[in-house]
């Protein structure tokens, strides 16, 4: 699979296209943690068709994990940041098509006053000249996929 660019956590705030959802769930902290950092993480995704770790546990800086959405796009993410029972960052080095140039995922789980609330940031630049509607289309379908585990 060819390499992607890498980048740092700074990417999150400095990408040229992010995407930003905050989700306030109806759940503890530690069940959309424990959703997060499952062995088949977000596996409540219509359209995820697998999320795998690679590395062995514990989990931490440099676990890697593949993902593959609708059984086409093949990712390896690589974590830059895990903040254990908060906070988890990655990139994707490596991905099948030439869809981004770079791309990236920021979870960050806090206690809110309805139980949990996570920040789920998509931070990438294209790699590809189709736009961000499609991209768009895919967060949004993620973001509803989890809000409806989580809230019942």
């Amino acid at each position: 699979m060819p390499r992607l660019e890498p980048f740092d956590v700074d990417f999150f705030d400095s990408a040229p296209q992010r995407r930003s959802y905050v989700l306030d769930l109806p759940v503890s902290p530690e069940r959309v943690w424990r959703g997060l950092s499952a062995s088949n993480p977000l596996w409540w995704c219509r359209l995820l068709s697998s999320v795998e770790y690679t590395s062995p546990r514990p989990f931490g800086v440099g676990t890697t994990r593949t993902a593959a959405l609708l059984g086409v796009l093949r990712l390896r993410e690589v974590f830059l940041r895990w903040e254990e029972g908060r906070r988890q960052s990655f990139l994707v080095d490596r991905a099948n098509l030439p869809v981004f140039r770079r791309f990236g995922e920021d979870y960050l789980v806090e206690r809110s006053a309805e139980g949990a609330r996570l920040t789920w940031t998509f931070a990438y630049e294209s790699g590809l000249k189709v736009g961000d509607r499609l991209n768009v289309l895919v967060f949004d379908s993620l973001v509803a996929d989890t809000r409806r585990h989580f809230s019942g």
